[in-house]
């Protein structure tokens, strides 16, 4: 990533054209994303942030901001790809109370995987934007909106439905 971001920096911003930089936004985007989720694979990278972060202060207001960016959408086309296999699916949940705080383990490290990702990809955006590489910083924000602020949503939502069962269980 650090020599595609390099080359791009010290080129003219017109020679590249519009189909080079839709590779280029989706490398750029790709390469991020895969730094934070290697990582992530590896180390319980959430705990890098402190533990309010991740509490739920306003569902309704996640839930109606999820709502108005079809958030419910993104989810529909990640269970048709990849999670509507049960085998996929009870790799996260299995059905027991160590499968939700398992769940809820993944949900965290998968945001923190897609935030930090997203905070590095609108930082690279600003030094794009500084060399007036304004499509690819478009065809960026695009792919970080998607790829990593739906996914954010997302997690949120699962742990704040989370959170509601463990109450009960708890309450019980």
């Amino acid at each position: 990533m650090n020599e595609l971001y390099n080359y791009l920096i010290s080129t003219d911003p017109t020679l590249h054209q519009n189909g080079s930089l839709l590779f280029y936004g989706f490398l750029i985007t790709l390469y991020a994303t895969g730094i934070f989720a290697f990582i992530g694979f590896a180390y319980p990278t959430y705990k890098i942030i402190p533990p309010f972060y991740y509490k739920i202060n306003h569902p309704i207001r996640l839930k109606k901001i999820s709502k108005i960016l079809g958030v419910h959408y993104f989810r529909y086309l990640l269970m048709i790809a990849f999670w509507g296999h049960k085998k996929n699916r009870k790799k996260y949940f299995n059905g027991t109370k160590n499968g939700l705080n398992n769940f809820n383990y993944q949900t965290k490290q998968s945001e923190f995987g897609h935030f930090g990702a997203m905070v590095l990809i609108l930082v690279l955006s600003f030094g794009l934007i500084y060399y007036k590489y304004y499509f690819l910083v478009l065809i960026i924000t695009f792919i970080n909106i998607v790829g990593n602020l739906y996914p954010i949503l997302l997690q949120r939502l699962h742990r704040e439905r989370i959170s509601k069962l463990t109450d009960r269980i708890r309450n019980k």
